[in-house]
């Protein structure tokens, strides 16, 4: 049964100066708080964070968010502006207008949101691998997927900034001025909206089953007070939305004088850092995640080919599955096997046929009898960590070539390029000294190297002959 809730009040004047105008302005903004919670910076694993000041219950109503509180194109001073003008802000991230209403909003003295954003004096505080340099990525960050997303982050931001946001806010200049809504101004934003907002799921419909891959994603929106809550996998809080508010529900009980924890999702580390700008400990992410390129399982396959022919042949087939799975295909572990187990095993099956049934493997044009659900529950299980050691013994060693070949492609900040098991990565995790010796960006692309590495070392281990 819920808590009875009130309106949110400053619990003592010694509460930071912009935390109690926030909280004053939830107050007038309807935004409900339960007596059982308050907002701190003291004791949470984060800048904001929420405490349970008494002992709540699973089910208990931690704190009601009215729509009206919540800040998107639809709700911002300029939103007439930007529902006129929609079509002129299409982009492949679909974000530009909520940008838009940030980028007023942050920079207006005037903003109902200001209490609210004066949270961020500094978004850089963030700390996401994008605010970074190039060289600290690539020393610290190496082999993980990250810098190689930042890059494409950083090239698509400035893109739509240039291409899209700066020729709009030049004809609005009585909204928006180039000289302070600036390209870097917009790439914080932009982090900030990577870092702290929220997505409404789509409804389903069953009469829109069928057109349900065409439905566009709902564009994002900042959440007030929900966005203060910190994640963990293992999280006690989640997020309910109704057709009049947001609100935040305990999902298992919460002790008195701990941190009530909100879910992003099943996010890896190399996701967290990435977004969010953070970690947690390899050990306690449940959902952390290893790449295994598809290109270091054709690269494996061809290391073991015995003649012109059979590499003629194995070119042709990596093709061929770069068509169907796409050029920067990779195959997802996770700590209890292969996530994307179907991928996988289509692409074991191709790089082990022989030159006929590869043959008509392709007069097919890649399709394969449908599997029915029985043989998708073999297939999951097969490439399961039970399952793995019972593979096919030239599967098996494709898997177990492939983990390797991704493990060369780490490096520790300062170590060689072994990345195996036993560097220097896996020494630093165990030394509590050295570990805390670390900067802080240091200690998070190691949970993040460490992790990935942990899950490649298991996978060979499983796949050894």
């Amino acid at each position: 049964m819920a808590t009875e809730a009130k309106r949110a009040k400053v619990d003592s004047g010694s509460e930071p100066e912009p935390l109690q105008k926030f909280l004053q302005w939830c107050d007038r903004v309807g935004l409900v708080l339960s007596d059982k919670v308050c907002v701190s910076k003291e004791g949470t694993v984060a800048d904001y964070g929420m405490l349970a000041k008494e002992d709540i219950e699973e089910g208990e109503l931690l704190f009601t968010i009215p729509r009206s509180a919540l800040l998107h194109q639809g709700t911002t001073k300029i939103s007439a502006l930007l529902e006129q003008d929609k079509s002129f802000l299409q982009s492949l991230s679909g974000w530009v207008p909520l940008l838009l209403a940030l980028l007023h909003e942050y920079t207006s003295p005037q903003s109902h949101w200001s209490p609210y954003l004066s949270l961020w004096t500094d978004f850089r505080t963030l700390d996401q691998p994008m605010f970074w340099s190039k060289e600290e990525r690539e020393r610290l960050l190496r082999g993980t997927g990250i810098p190689e997303a930042v890059d494409t982050d950083l090239t698509n931001i400035q893109r739509e900034y240039t291409d899209v946001v700066l020729p709009f806010i030049s004809r609005h200049p009585d909204v928006w001025d180039p000289k302070t809504h600036t390209l870097e101004l917009y790439t914080q934003l932009v982090a900030f909206v990577m870092a702290y907002s929220f997505q409404e799921p789509q409804e389903e419909d069953e009469e829109d089953e069928e057109d349900e891959e065409e439905k566009a994603p709902n564009p994002p929106m900042m959440v007030p007070m929900a966005d203060m809550l910190n994640h963990v996998s293992n999280h006690n809080a989640n997020l309910e939305y109704t057709p009049e508010s947001l609100k935040m529900v305990c999902v298992r009980p919460i002790r008195r004088g701990e941190e009530v924890f909100n879910t992003y999702g099943q996010m890896a580390n190399w996701q967290l850092l990435h977004m969010y700008g953070f970690t947690e400990t390899h050990r306690s992410n449940s959902n952390d995640t290893a790449d295994v390129p598809l290109a270091n399982l054709h690269r494996a396959a061809m290391q073991g080919a015995q003649s012109d022919a059979e590499r003629r042949l194995l070119e042709q087939q990596g093709a061929t599955l770069r068509l169907i799975l796409g050029e920067k295909a990779a195959f997802i572990f996770g700590k209890q096997g292969c996530l994307t187990d179907s991928e996988l095993h289509t692409s074991l099956k191709v790089l082990c046929m022989s030159e006929e049934e590869f043959q008509e493997f392709r007069k097919n044009d890649g399709w394969e009898e449908e599997e029915d659900e029985d043989e998708d529950e073999k297939i999951s299980l097969a490439f399961s960590n039970e399952g793995l050691p019972g593979l096919k013994a030239p599967w098996r060693r494709l898997v177990h070539a492939a983990a390797r070949l991704t493990l060369s492609s780490y490096r520790g900040d300062g170590e060689g390029e072994d990345g195996g098991e036993g560097d220097r990565d896996g020494l630093l995790v165990e030394d509590k000294a050295a570990l805390a010796a670390l900067s802080s960006r240091q200690q998070r692309a190691l949970q993040v190297r460490y992790g990935q590495k942990s899950i490649l070392n298991r996978l060979m281990e499983l796949t050894k002959a």
